[in-house]
């Protein structure tokens, strides 16, 4: 009961922080997404805003970065999905200037939805004219020189977790064999203990940034089935060693 009690504080300090240190840089980003050319700036604040929150919050983020991803160039990274920490931790590990795909839900969210829409891209993946929208805004950003970040879940649905959802959608590798461009798999260990959770989890947040994977002769499927393989080979592992060790 106590573990319970301390886990809901510290969730909600959790929170505090997180929507604490938003609101500080509002007003800053709010004028860089009103420039499109400033807009890269506001994504450097969003950057900012991961750093104080992990730091204050106390979830020292440990990264294994087996490819360090060059600033200057465009890739699509590709992650797990089982946390609402997995977005802030998107701008906490990738440095390069990028764009979510993400759910078009998230603009009904005060303050933070209108900046979504600003600096990110928006799906209804229910509506056809919708997911071909964002899949020709998508393409623009890419042929720009800036990155994607997409979760190919399609949001928290597992009913296995720490095993991803399949299918995947087809978005990010389409995009990736169109263009060209290299898909960066992520591996989020551990954050789906942590939030949401029903008890007290000790450990660092763990993440991998694998090395990108070529696209050249690759389908669809065969690209989903390399990224799944490749990041739920990390978890699983993770799992088990952790298993192991509190056994």
């Amino acid at each position: 009961m106590l573990r319970k009690i301390v886990n809901v504080f510290y969730n909600i300090w959790c929170v505090f922080w997180l929507v604490s240190i938003f609101l500080l840089l509002y007003p800053f980003i709010f004028l860089c997404i009103q420039v499109k050319s400033w807009n890269r700036w506001g994504t450097e604040l969003c950057h900012l805003w991961a750093d104080l929150f992990f730091f204050i919050s106390g979830l020292w983020v440990q990264v294994d970065y087996r490819f360090v991803p060059n600033k200057k160039d465009t890739y699509i990274f590709v992650a797990n999905h089982f946390s609402y920490l997995d977005i802030a931790m998107g701008m906490k590990v990738v440095r390069n200037y990028f764009c979510y795909m993400g759910k078009s839900s998230v603009k009904k969210v005060p303050l933070l939805g209108y900046m979504f829409r600003k600096l990110h891209i928006q799906v209804d993946r229910s509506d056809k004219s919708s997911r071909m929208r964002s899949y020709k805004m998508s393409l623009k950003a890419l042929h720009s020189g800036r990155s994607l970040f997409i979760m190919p879940e399609g949001g928290i649905i597992s009913k296995h977790i720490p095993k991803m959802h399949q299918p995947f959608k087809d978005g990010a590798f389409a995009l990736a064999i169109e263009t060209k461009t290299p898909i960066v798999p992520i591996s989020f260990l551990n954050l789906y203990e942590i939030m949401p959770a029903d008890r007290i989890f000790w450990d660092w947040p763990r993440v991998i940034v694998h090395p990108p994977l070529s696209v050249e002769g690759k389908s669809v499927e065969e690209l989903k089935l390399e990224v799944y393989e490749i990041i739920q080979a990390e978890v699983d592992a993770y799992r088990q060693r952790n298993h192991q060790e509190n056994s």
